[in-house]
């Protein structure tokens, strides 16, 4: 009962704000291990008292259902002590402390019997999106948890039984607890989605999502017992319905969270500051820093404590420049969004970063594009190519963000507002922008490294230096056309002598000069069967016919086509052929990916692009006339393989793209 010791009694029965506000500053203040039972106890009680119909708390004091802005509340301190009793009381009659020995940090069995605890006392029913669910008096008093709110309640227990080194692990959409004497241990405790209840104890980074955006590539924002405090304010929920925001509960919020940002609990959390930026957007408190400001600190923040790994940051600050009809900086925002997406591939569980980029790319974009259509902003941004450069950025991110991943992103739904955006930019607009493709600047940067390394090996023998530096070039460059016509330009200008034409093999001479004389055998050509030349006439001997098919058909690479039929193929041949798109299920590193946007030497804007989707639309994007369908058949083309699937007679198909025929009616 420790946090109940410590509280102030004359603060009760809680009835303003300010009385709230003064019990959790005195329990952040006089305590180096605040009690998360007892702030989100009472917290949860004012949250619900004034955004919910019914009101247990509010003992002897009038309910009034009709007044949907809140009202008065009244918390007395028999109240929350039997809540806490409560909580205290289900923990340590659940969990026997002797089983885990006298180790002075907690273990992952500890660790999932705490969580166990929890989740066998929750209702049988999922609340994902229901508000005013993230709170231990949410679950005291009706048994039910949203995905934050278990893993609170499992560190508020593990608090319970004395092991403090279990703390909160946040990502954007996620919560799991880290433990042991350095933190270094993991276990999952929480929900995400349904059906995945059973990963309750397994560590993070067992499975392959373990890099995905649901656990921001290794950088959670890890909590001490204050940034759980400020954890659990920013979890609080001010909205009475879905259009309708309770103001009590928004400055109950916005005070408490400036008085945690007072004290720097907010510095290293970059959801909250975006949290208290938009309180402070729309109610702004005097003499404090402004939303503008407080967004800025957390892309700050993300940089400089998450390797930029966390999205929201940028979507809050891109949401806040759109409502200020600063679009250019809006859209600026979203591409540094969709910048930190490369990093990720999408999977099942980026739910609600989907439906956020969405919104952003089909709904407020369109929006904007409207807005400067007409009116005094008409044409501002469409005649400036950064805003089109920060377009491209930003369906570049998402592309690239598809790539690799099991599930495709981008349907024909993403793709018709993007072709009528980019068809709002001018021609001449688009031309000023400078593109450049991520794999040849990777090619470049190769072949610069192999260049450093060849000249830092040096031999005692410049002779043989010189020998073997001409067989390298060649080698470096085969795919480069420039250099290939320059070797063939070199030897049409050199003399004809017995050392070049020794170079060629007797049965391919033999060959071209039966040409002139015989007709070739089609099937020879097609297939690599039969003679080389069709049958007949006196000179058949001319030929050494098996000197020749020999030669020819001898290359190491063989593939059978579709049709049954053998084709020759040469192994160099078969190593240079790119592979397919759709067959590319791992996307390539971005290790070297110049991301943002720069200027050339006479001010030209200049975008890498990295997604192979919209490397492949470049021509198209820069086109004086575009073609609209083109561009859509890019973007929705599937980037993944194609397995096999169930047909409707529940056949496996494997077919490559083919589609089965539908079966004729009798």
């Amino acid at each position: 009962m420790a946090g109940l010791e410590r509280v102030n009694r004359e603060l009760f029965p809680l009835r303003d704000i300010s009385s709230v506000v003064q019990l959790f500053t005195d329990e952040v203040e006089k305590s180096s291990e605040p009690d998360l039972a007892l702030l989100s106890i009472v917290g949860g009680a004012v949250e619900n008292s004034l955004t919910c119909h019914r009101s247990p708390v509010m003992k002897d004091a009038p309910v009034e259902t009709d007044d949907d802005s809140g009202g008065e509340f009244e918390i007395e301190y028999h109240i929350v002590d039997a809540l806490y009793s409560q909580f205290r009381s289900i923990i340590l009659g659940s969990v026997d402390l002797s089983a885990y020995g006298d180790s002075k940090y907690a273990t992952r069995e500890l660790v999932k019997k705490v969580s166990d605890v929890i989740w066998n006392s929750l209702s049988r029913s999922y609340y994902k999106d229901r508000a005013h669910l993230q709170s231990i008096y949410s679950y005291l008093t009706g048994n039910k948890l949203d995905c934050f709110g278990v893993a609170l309640a499992v560190v508020a227990g593990c608090q319970v039984l004395g092991f403090n080194d279990v703390h909160l692990a946040l990502s954007e959409d996620h919560a799991w607890v880290v433990f042991g004497e350095n933190g270094g241990e993991t276990a999952e405790v929480t929900w995400h989605g349904k059906g995945n209840e059973d990963k309750r104890g397994q560590p993070i980074g067992t499975s392959v999502g373990s890099l995905s955006w649901l656990y921001v590539n290794g950088q959670p924002v890890i909590c001490d017992r204050y940034m759980e405090v400020t954890a659990l304010v920013s979890s609080i929920n001010p909205s009475f319905n879905m259009t309708t925001d309770i103001k009590e509960v928004a400055d109950f919020q916005q005070q408490l969270m400036w008085m945690l940002y007072d004290r720097g609990y907010l510095q290293r959390y970059p959801m909250a500051l975006g949290n208290l930026g938009d309180l402070e957007e729309i109610n702004p408190t005097s003499g404090r820093p402004h939303c503008s400001d407080l967004f800025s600190q957390a892309v700050d923040a993300s940089r400089k404590f998450y390797n930029n790994q966390h999205v929201y940051p940028y979507t809050y600050q891109g949401g806040y420049y759109f409502r200020q009809k600063m679009y250019k900086e809006a859209l600026g925002s979203w591409a540094n969004a969709a910048d930190v997406l490369r990093e990720y591939n999408y999977s099942r569980d980026d739910e609600e970063l989907y439906k956020e980029l969405m919104d952003i790319a089909n709904e407020l974009i369109p929006h904007v594009m409207k807005a400067v259509g007409s009116g005094i902003d008409a044409h501002s941004i469409l005649k400036d190519p950064e805003c089109f450069a920060h377009l491209l950025r930003l369906y570049d991110g998402i592309c690239q963000w598809e790539e690799g991943s099991v599930t495709p992103v981008l349907h024909i739904g993403w793709a018709k507002p993007l072709v009528n955006t980019i068809a709002k930019f001018d021609a001449s607009v688009r031309a000023q922008l400078v593109i450049d493709l991520q794999d040849d600047l990777d090619e470049e940067h190769s072949s610069e490294k192999e260049d450093k390394n060849s000249s830092r090996s040096g031999t005692a023998d410049s002779g043989n230096m010189e020998k073997t530096e001409e067989p390298s070039k060649v080698g470096d460059n085969l795919n480069n056309n420039n250099y290939t016509k320059a070797l063939e330009s070199d030897s049409a200008q050199s003399p004809s002598n017995g050392s070049s034409s020794a170079s060629v093999h007797p049965s391919i001479e033999a060959l071209t000069a039966a040409c002139s004389e015989k007709i070739l055998n089609p099937d020879f050509l097609l297939q690599g069967d039969g003679e080389p030349f069709v049958a007949g006439g006196k000179d058949d001997s001319i030929t050494d016919v098996s000197e020749v098919d020999t030669a020819l058909t001898k290359p190491a690479g063989k593939k059978t086509g579709s049709n049954g039929f053998h084709s020759v193929v040469s192994s160099a041949t078969v190593e240079s052929t790119p592979t397919p798109a759709k067959l590319v299920v791992k996307r390539k590193s971005n290790v070297n990916f110049v991301s943002g946007l720069s200027h050339t030497e006479d001010g030209r804007p200049k975008l890498t692009l990295g997604s192979r989707k919209m490397c492949g639309l470049k021509d198209l994007l820069l086109s004086e006339k575009l073609n609209t369908q083109a561009i859509s058949l890019q973007l929705t083309a599937q980037s993944q393989v194609q397995v096999g699937r169930k047909t409707r007679s529940g056949t496996q198909d494997v077919s490559t793209g083919s589609r089965p025929k539908r079966t004729r009616r009798e």
